[in-house]
């Protein structure tokens, strides 16, 4: 690995900190080097906080040597007024003579230009360093930028004989308690997790961080002719929770009924919780609603559970195809992480 290479990997380390706190931003961590020595680093650590860049800025003892050094930045440095003003303007201001990028911006209000402001007066710009895995990282914002819809993941535990529920719908307890412990981890980790009806009524989920620390994340169900009942968990307006359904719209606290047209029900649902800002989403269930996204390719990741337990007969676990990029153990169960490779 090259110097330029460790320097961006530590960036993108810096970056990862960030998750589940800066969406729908993406993921970014800035170090700032003089003389092969680490003078600055930082990452966005809150959404609407400060970016990754000024705090990189803000930990020197002596700006005076940023006209000096190098900085490394896992995505283009912004060139537009949100929430904080542009990061590239901010570089330039201290006249840093070189920049190295992991990733170039997809988002049309950066796209590039945040590169043609520094490159425009001289600074060097040295981009795609470390780019694959860049882009890894802010998978979630590249595909909210360029599909215009949330980075799907699909979640299931299944049995060793690849059931999913029991014949009486009983899915609880299938995975062990450090893996039903990471998916809380996971729900922290993304903007939303989503249930069909069948499992808010048979498993009753809360659908919160329980056993981890973290954010809850919003709240979906798929009810489509409002058959669930009122006394649910995900009825208690505990956390925001989106009730898609075929039928009406209705708002309370912390609770929206959502109608939506019967004809493309999940593009349809994935299209507003792209305008409602939405970049990531979990799909925990049922077997039914997960066979809908596999069969619509309506996926990007999935996230597979197969326990030791045998339940002879029950609901089969969904089947897809993809590439398995990652198979760990978790105690006596195996994880398998597959990629969508369409």
């Amino acid at each position: 690995m090259t110097s330029d290479e460790q320097y961006m990997q530590r960036a993108l380390d810096l970056a990862q900190l960030g998750i589940g706190k800066v969406s729908p931003n993406p993921l970014v961590g800035c170090v700032i080097v003089h003389n092969n020595i680490v003078i600055g680093e930082g990452w966005h650590k809150i959404y609407g906080g400060p970016h990754a860049e000024v705090n990189a800025v803000n930990s020197m003892k002596d700006k005076n040597l940023l006209s000096e050094s190098t900085v490394y930045v896992n995505l283009e440095p912004c060139s537009h007024y949100g929430r904080t003003p542009p990061c590239a303007d901010m570089l330039l201001q201290h006249r840093i003579k070189k920049i190295v990028i992991a990733t170039e911006d997809s988002n049309p209000l950066v796209g590039g230009n945040g590169i043609k402001k520094l490159h425009d007066v001289g600074v060097d710009v040295v981009i795609g360093i470390l780019q694959k895995e860049g882009r890894e990282l802010n998978k979630r914002f590249f595909t909210f930028v360029e599909k215009k819809r949330p980075y799907i993941i699909l979640k299931w535990a299944e049995t060793a004989d690849g059931f999913i529920a029991r014949e009486n719908h009983d899915s609880k307890w299938i995975s062990n308690e450090y893996s039903r412990q990471l998916v809380h981890c996971w729900r922290s980790e993304e903007d939303a997790v989503l249930v069909g009806s069948g499992t808010a009524e048979h498993d009753d989920p809360s659908l919160d961080v329980r056993d981890w620390s973290g954010r809850n994340p919003i709240r979906i169900v798929s009810d489509r002719n409002l058959r669930l009942t009122p006394n649910l968990k995900l009825f208690d307006h505990s956390q925001p929770t989106l009730r898609y359904n075929l039928l009406c719209d209705e708002d309370d606290i912390n609770l929206n009924l959502l109608k939506l047209p019967k004809e493309n029900y999940w593009k349809e649902l994935m299209n507003d919780l792209f305008k409602r800002r939405i970049q990531s989403v979990i799909i925990e269930g049922g077997a039914q609603t997960i066979n809908e996204f596999i069969r619509l390719n309506l996926w990007d990741e999935a996230r597979i559970f197969r326990s030791t337990q045998l339940f002879n007969r029950g609901i089969a676990a969904p089947v897809l195809q993809g590439v398995v990029i990652k198979e760990e153990k978790i105690m006596d169960d195996k994880l398998s992480i597959i990629t969508n490779f369409t």
